[in-house]
């Protein structure tokens, strides 16, 4: 499945004489080569000579080269350069550094520096927890990656992960005001990674786990749960699992159906794919079947082996001890969840499932089923792709939840708080305005990082883990 997109955008800078019908022309055979075109600037005139930047979208970068040369066969026009654009946005990383304050004058200097910094780092040795008032730990999160399941690449190693880190970090600022840094680390052993967080944490007021890959993803966030002071937070589990959760109690009551009743099937058994188990079982969900690449995990398996997340997943769901293929096991269900690969639900599956069904098509960056195909068969879609509605985006989550915990200074983040979130987002929709192409708010929907923000901060102070009251008003609109 191909779609034009931005992360594919290319823009030409094409020299010609501004002749009538040229521009015609280069347009026509951009339309030709399948492009999409996104602007046409006019760069400048010289010599009877125009310069045009024309940008345009293609499928991917063969295509993008494709429609380039369309261009070159036209008499008379110079292709001057061409621009990646996606490349041009990471020349020199995509964040930096900024000063709070300046300093102008020798007091500035004073006051920010030695000498009088000193009297601030005693305050901080004589009660450790004035650092998150006194330093940027009180709202700084670390985005931690030893680059080993990187999106839908894999392992990629930590250099390469980073300008995935660097987004993350971008998103943080730019959706909850919360200033993040990329760190990606030089090893994937489990107890390295563990050592070297914790005698990062001081730093940090909260930690985002991201791209590790499973299992040891769910260890080394349940031991730095345990032994750190700060809350710590895989988001390709949790973040993924609140966001879902959302979607599907925003599906149930416009189906006007009861969630705890949904018959779930699950196809993924990895970190994202246990995550939404758990906190399904958590909401009330009873009847769940996961699925992994050999078909339904049960009891009865005998090649889970030591696998603990396949082990978990067979003791607690499962409760008809259903075996079989996805195929088999999909037949009547309820709701489909896929956090898998691309393309393993086929048309007779979705068709299949039962009436007013939920297909929730979450592998990037193609989903499990082509989502125009599995509309003609279920009421309700979604996937995580921008290119269609209902889209499934941890970005609805993770700013605001560190928000949160940030303003009450938690010292981590429990069920109550992840099940807080999830009602946060679904309730950003009214009842009477929800349809089958809009069950989740928008990314870019601004009142979604306050009221999550709010529910978090709020849970944390019911269930014991905060230290301090939020001051903060969260903004909702």
């Amino acid at each position: 499945m191909s779609h034009h997109s931005p992360s594919y955008a290319i823009t030409a800078r094409l020299r010609y004489r501004d002749q009538p019908g040229l521009l015609g022309t280069i347009t026509t055979a951009i339309g030709e080569a399948n492009g999409f075109i996104g602007a046409v600037d006019i760069v400048g005139v010289t010599d009877g000579l125009i310069s045009r930047d024309i940008t345009v979208n293609a499928t991917d970068v063969e295509h993008g080269q494709q429609i380039v040369q369309a261009i070159r066969q036209i008499s008379g026009i110079e292709v001057v350069h061409v621009s990646d654009r996606v490349f041009l946005m990471h020349l020199g990383g995509k964040i930096e550094v900024n000063s709070k304050m300046p300093i102008k004058t020798r007091d500035d200097l004073s006051m920010a520096y030695t000498p009088g910094v000193a009297r601030v780092c005693m305050a901080i040795h004589e009660d450790p927890e004035s650092s998150f008032a006194l330093t940027v730990r009180k709202n700084t999160v670390a985005v931690v990656s030893d680059g080993s399941a990187v999106l839908g690449l894999g392992n990629i190693g930590p250099r390469a992960a980073m300008p995935v880190m660097e987004g993350k970090a971008m998103l943080f600022k730019e959706f909850g005001e919360v200033d993040a840094f990329p760190i990606c680390l030089d090893t994937q052993d489990t107890e390295q990674i563990i050592a070297t967080v914790k005698q990062l944490a001081p730093t940090f007021g909260g930690i985002n786990l991201e791209d590790i890959s499973a299992p040891r993803c769910i260890e080394i966030e349940e031991r730095l749960e345990r032994e750190l002071e700060i809350p710590v937070f895989h988001d390709d589990q949790h973040g993924t699992a609140i966001v879902v959760l959302a979607g599907l109690k925003n599906s149930m009551r416009y189906l006007q159906k009861d969630l705890a009743a949904a018959r779930v099937v699950i196809n993924g058994a990895g970190a994202a794919g246990t995550a939404i188990a758990k906190l399904l079982i958590q909401s009330g969900v009873q009847d769940i079947v996961v699925c992994d690449s050999k078909g339904a995990i049960n009891k009865v398996r005998t090649d889970i082996g030591n696998n603990s997340i396949k082990v978990w997943l067979s003791e607690n769901t499962n409760r008809g001890g259903q075996s079989g293929t996805l195929s088999d096991v999909i037949r009547g269900r309820d709701v489909f969840i896929g956090v898998s690969i691309a393309n393993v639900l086929s048309e007779d599956d979705v068709a299949s499932m039962g009436e007013d069904a939920v297909v929730f098509a979450l592998a990037n960056p193609d989903p499990e089923i082509d989502p125009l195909v599995a509309e003609k068969h279920v009421r309700i879609v979604a996937t995580g792709r921008s290119d269609h509605s209902n889209q499934i985006n941890n970005v609805l989550c993770f700013p605001g939840l560190f928000r949160g915990v940030l303003d009450v200074r938690a010292r981590g983040i429990n069920d109550a708080m992840k099940l807080a979130a999830a009602d946060a987002i679904a309730d950003v929709i009214a009842p009477e305005n929800l349809t089958n192409h809009y069950v989740i708010p928008s990314v870019f929907d601004r009142r979604v990082c306050g009221v999550v923000a709010k529910a978090v901060a709020q849970s944390a102070l019911d269930t014991g883990l905060a230290r301090r009251q939020a001051k903060q008003a969260y903004p909702v609109a």
